[in-house]
């Protein structure tokens, strides 16, 4: 279904120009009355209140962008105070960029350009060297201050290895910026469906999917939740060694308050990865993050994009294309990624599979929290691994042409797995994996 066609029908997936609009004069949120109050008096007043942290120790978005005003940058620097970010100035930005130079130019998204740099204490004392990407917010684009004040809140209180590190940001006038920790190897977007890359390996999809759940079930458990939103390929970044971070947090939400069981919210996210009855309701939950990591594990399963509008009319989405598959453990190749040509333990993919079915699951309470998740993945990574560990054997045809093993017995093999009749007739190679 078209873009267009699905905001005609649910109202959703506004451009993120919408968000910022929306965000800007509040949006609906299932609180308390008493609250509701507060929050009146002050915009009678006139006068916003001095942010402060909740009582678990970290503020919550709704500290500041509800607070009746426009947040200072002197306010934002004290309400953070004690986060270890660095705030920069927008000239130290430049230096560290080459002045934005396309040299330095990494790649564009809906907030804006980003593009490389280096710093070290010669720009800020303290400041380990290291190499770093700059986020320029883009005045004219589709992102806007509130997105990027979700992110500098969010992502500078939290800390986690499967969260990308916020090293600080920009706000002078106009300017908003922020600066993260370089990531290597980019999104997984990128390299799971760019042209012309070599396949991931399935024991390195694995670990992604691993580690993309290590850092949901993260941010579900902290002592105040957050709703990530917003979970796709596009959004998890991959260091050197394959080591998944979940980035953007422009669309994060604060979870339900201990006595409701969901947000209230206009709809955001992207199509294809946004759980139906958010999309019908509005009510945004955790169970909505689990249904996104659902259709990204499918991704790495499949080699396939959540919307593909390239492909037949009944393959176009690609969470109904491939459930009727995912538990039928004979049928379940026909969905598989044609480029890791069989190269996975059988096991491990049927397990992935089932779990990817109960994670995109129409109704929200059968989906497993993301802890569960973790706890499923953790044993298929080590199955998957240890299916590696072992030596190879490659089997030479025999001088006579007859190799005893038919065609099989020209591909690498087990070792100990061949009859011992075949041992008179070939050659055994034997290869060890690292």
């Amino acid at each position: 279904m078209a873009r267009s066609a699905w905001r005609s029908l649910f109202g959703c997936f506004s451009s993120h120009a919408e968000a910022a609009a929306a965000a800007g004069k509040g949006e609906k949120m299932s609180k308390a009355s008493k609250k509701k109050k507060s929050k009146k008096k002050v915009a009678a007043a006139g006068k916003a209140p001095r942010p402060s942290r909740s009582l678990h120790g970290r503020m919550s978005f709704s500290d500041l962008s509800m607070s009746g005003g426009m947040v200072s940058p002197e306010d934002l620097s004290l309400s953070l105070a004690g986060s270890d970010l660095h705030v920069f100035t927008i000239a130290e930005l430049r230096a560290v960029t080459r002045d934005f130079s396309m040299t330095n130019f990494i790649g564009e998204g809906g907030f804006g350009p980003v593009y490389k740099g280096y710093v070290d204490e010669k720009v800020k004392p303290g400041l380990r060297a290291q190499p770093v990407a700059v986020k320029l917010l883009d005045l004219e684009g589709n992102q806007g201050h509130n997105e990027w004040l979700t992110e500098v809140i969010f992502l500078g209180q939290l800390r986690h290895p499967h969260l990308v590190k916020l090293i600080g940001y920009c706000y002078e006038d106009e300017h908003r910026l922020l600066v993260y920790e370089f990531m290597t190897r980019g999104s997984l977007e990128k390299l799971l469906f760019k042209k012309y890359a070599a396949s991931l390996q399935w024991s390195t999809r694995l670990k992604i999917a691993l580690g993309a759940a290590k850092g949901l079930a993260f941010l579900h458990e902290a002592e105040n939740p957050v709703i990530y939103r917003d979970f796709k390929t596009s959004n998890i970044l991959l260091d050197s060694d394959y080591k998944a971070k979940l980035s953007d947090f422009g669309l994060a939400k604060d979870g339900p308050e201990e006595d409701e069981t969901h947000v209230s919210t206009r709809v955001m996210g992207t199509q294809g990865y946004a759980a139906p009855e958010y999309i019908m309701t509005g009510h945004l939950t955790a169970k909505s993050d689990v249904y996104g990591f659902g259709v990204v594990l499918l991704e790495l399963l499949t080699g396939r994009k959540s919307v593909d509008k390239s492909r037949p009319p009944r393959e176009q989405n690609l969470v109904d294309w491939a459930r009727p598959y995912l538990n039928d453990s004979r049928r379940l190749d026909r969905v598989m990624d044609p480029n890791l040509a069989g190269q996975y333990a059988g096991g491990a993919v049927q397990k992935a599979a089932a779990l990817a079915y109960k994670c995109v699951s129409l109704n929200p309470k059968s989906r497993p929290h993301m802890s569960a998740v973790v706890s499923a993945l953790e044993p298929l990574l080590a199955l998957e691994e240890d299916s590696l560990a072992g030596p190879f054997v490659y089997v030479a045809p025999a001088e006579n042409g007859n190799s005893g093993g038919g065609r099989e017995g020209r591909h690498r093999r087990r070792a100990g797995r061949r009859k011992s009749g075949d041992a008179a007739e070939s050659v055994a190679v034997v290869v060890e994996r690292e």
